[in-house]
């Protein structure tokens, strides 16, 4: 059975209602829930010092094709912001909800332009059923089909694709950035968000000052290539990120929901590495962790891992850990075999 298929989960025992609650008591006795000010306030400054220096150093180095390196270390730096943004939304940095909201559409929706409020909203929807083909957002077949029954109902642009998805996949990555900020737009035409108004005024000031400051300091040419670079980077950038998550792991459909700690173990992966691997993927190489605890402060992700990690081979949870290239090899393998229906030649 391939990765992309749907599948039900393991039986679950009786008493499993209290595996997490058991699974929590450790992680609140290892004191893992506590907040962490000081190292999110080193973390602002550093993430906000490094998008002041890359806007700086853009202006210094003005009409010269140079500035793409620029535009590199800014596709890096807005991913770096997005992340935190991540931990804004999820209270991991302020435990009130004003604080972390107001954080957060400064972050989300002017440091970026991203729909903040929309992508809050998309991916409560995520945490809730991770990997769930009715009910996550994230396997919505808008572009790419995650299962061999998403293939054979698809049209248009899925079905265009789905035969060569897995190739296509890092290339379209590349379309991401300006997914974001189409995605944002498009998101205060909907009523029912929340403080519209307020993230319309940020979003359009992000974009007023970005562009203004693109076509002011280059030629248009150059302006627009420069565009291109950095929007293509902070995509590939960002898919890289959360692509390792959930891609090519079971896929759950109907009424399949197994309990929490097994709903969200069974459908994610962690990736492997050190501390640097921490800061590119901002602790979301934790992701079984991430989704037990959404608001651990992510530094404290690391040993949680150990605690959970036990705790699951106790009960006879699978619990996956790869390299970040197998993540991707697997995430790949997986939209292969979700796109085999369409290779299949039509019969008269």
């Amino acid at each position: 059975m391939t990765p992309s298929q749907t599948v039900r989960p393991p039986p679950v025992p009786k008493d499993a209602g209290s595996d997490f609650a058991r699974l929590s008591r450790r992680i609140q006795e290892a004191g893992l829930m506590a907040r962490r000010p000081g190292y999110y306030a080193l973390r602002i400054t550093v993430v906000t010092a490094l998008y002041a220096a890359g806007w700086t150093a853009f202006v210094l180095v003005g009409d010269s094709w140079w500035t793409l390196l620029t535009a590199g270390f800014l596709a890096f730096v807005f991913g770096q912001v997005a992340l935190l943004a991540h931990d804004l939304a999820h209270r991991q940095v302020f435990r009130l909800r004003r604080a972390s909201e107001v954080s957060g559409r400064i972050a989300g929706n002017l440091g970026i332009g991203m729909g903040y409020g929309w992508w809050q909203d998309k991916h409560t929807r995520h945490h809730a059923n991770p990997n769930h083909e009715d009910l996550d957002p994230d396997l919505d077949p808008d572009i790419f089909v995650w299962t061999q029954e998403q293939a054979r109902a698809a049209r248009g642009l899925p079905r265009l694709l789905g035969r060569s998805q897995a190739l296509l996949f890092f290339p379209l990555l590349t379309l991401e950035g300006f997914n974001l900020h189409v995605s944002a737009v498009r998101s205060l035409l909907d009523r029912s968000l929340k403080h519209r108004v307020w993230e319309g005024a940020l979003i359009a000031a992000h974009l007023a000052v970005y562009l203004g400051a693109l076509f002011l300091v280059l030629p248009p040419g150059k302006a627009v290539v420069f565009l291109l670079v950095h929007q293509c980077l902070f995509g590939i950038y960002l898919g890289s990120i959360f692509a390792p998550n959930h891609k090519g792991m079971p896929i759950l459909s109907g009424a399949d929901r197994p309990d929490f700690l097994r709903r969200q173990v069974l459908t994610s992966r962690n990736v492997r590495g050190g501390r640097l691997t921490d800061v590119v993927l901002g602790g979301l190489n934790y992701q079984i962790e991430h989704h037990l605890f959404p608001s651990m402060p992510s530094p404290h992700l690391r040993r949680a891992r150990t605690i959970v990690r036990g705790y699951c081979q106790e009960l006879g949870v699978g619990y996956l850990e790869t390299s970040l290239v197998e993540s991707y090899r697997q995430t790949l393998a997986s939209l292969h075999a979700a796109g085999a229906p369409l290779r299949k030649p039509r019969t008269a």
